[in-house]
């Protein structure tokens, strides 16, 4: 699969079937047992089918122990699951940190040089935001996963003033109730916790120049536009799985550029392209990119700036 290509984005493409070098192993080894469980997460999220039935039941026929019984007993290993998903995420940010510490350091003088010589841990950051991306896409369509987990707090809140033991408190505890209650109430809460992460590697890296981590992610972003806008490239494509891949990675590195950029992906100092990366989005057949639309009109942190661009707002209006 394509990830980068050379100085000025016209010289040899680079391809990422590339093995790690002596200098990556570390860091990609321990990224990679991390990822190798990423594809297990989405098919679990996206085979989630949710207790809308027995929870409605049970609220119907409140007095009917046996229907309480059965929506708790339906939704505890679901909350089982959510709390692997919550899981996940904090074992994604800290592969996060691991990649954008090699990606970032000084070792090279820019960061096309990061990319080229560091390409198995650059692919590794493209498939977390891919992943990223993909999840809250689906959890974004998925209203189960907070009515489950809404049904089981006031549920243990009512066992516990009640004092009646609750089998699934062992699962989930309180204070861990409450943080996961706040990773679904956001609508992108992988995006969310990836974008926190990246702030929160900045501002604990404060030797390290901002510059470092901002200019990888243009020149990701950079990579991507011109990989699907040029046909020569577009056309070695393997599939339309590796045309999403792109997109999605295009669309997560904005996200975060925009966090970390002191004033963001829309200003006229951004080094992205904004102009040119909508209009690849906006180039994609209808109903495809809508996830990923919605994710820069709602999840970015400057566009309605006033400093943003009035062509770039329009392009972006739904």
């Amino acid at each position: 699969m394509f990830i980068g290509l050379t100085n000025g984005m016209l010289g040899k493409p680079i391809k990422v079937h590339a093995q790690p070098t002596d200098a990556e192993r570390e860091v990609w080894e321990e990224v990679d047992v991390v990822l190798k469980d990423a594809a297990a997460i989405l098919d679990e999220l996206q085979a989630y089918k949710g207790a809308g039935r027995e929870i409605r039941e049970a609220i119907q026929n409140p007095s009917d122990e046996g229907l309480q019984d059965e929506a708790w007993a339906a939704v505890v290993p679901l909350v089982g699951r959510l709390k692997k998903f919550y899981e996940f995420s904090q074992r994604l940010e800290a592969a996060l940190h691991r990649l954008l510490r090699a990606l970032t350091s000084e070792s090279y003088n820019d960061p096309m040089q990061h990319l080229e010589r560091e390409q198995a841990l650059a692919k590794q950051f493209a498939e977390i935001l891919h992943f990223t991306l993909r999840f809250d896409e689906l959890k974004m369509t998925n209203p189960a996963i907070q009515n489950d987990f809404s049904y089981y707090r006031r549920t243990l809140n009512r066992m516990r003033i009640n004092n009646v033991p609750a089998e699934g408190e062992n699962e989930v505890n309180n204070e861990l109730a409450n943080r996961i209650s706040l990773f679904y109430a956001d609508a992108t809460p992988m995006l969310k916790t990836l974008s926190d992460g990246t702030t929160k590697f900045v501002s604990e890296n404060k030797n390290l120049p901002i510059e470092n981590t901002t200019d990888v992610l243009s020149t990701m972003a950079s990579v991507c536009k011109v990989m699907l806008e040029n046909p020569d490239y577009r056309c070695r494509f393997s599939s339309e799985e590796t045309v999403s891949f792109c997109l999605r990675v295009m669309v997560g590195v904005i996200i975060l550029y925009d966090y970390v950029h002191p004033v963001g992906a829309f200003s006229k100092s951004s080094k992205i392209d904004m102009k040119g990366c909508i209009k690849v989005l906006k180039d994609q057949p209808p109903n495809t990119v809508d996830g990923l639309l919605n994710a820069l009109r709602y999840t970015t942190k400057h566009l309605n700036d006033e400093s943003t661009n009035k062509t770039i707002k329009a392009m972006l209006q739904p």
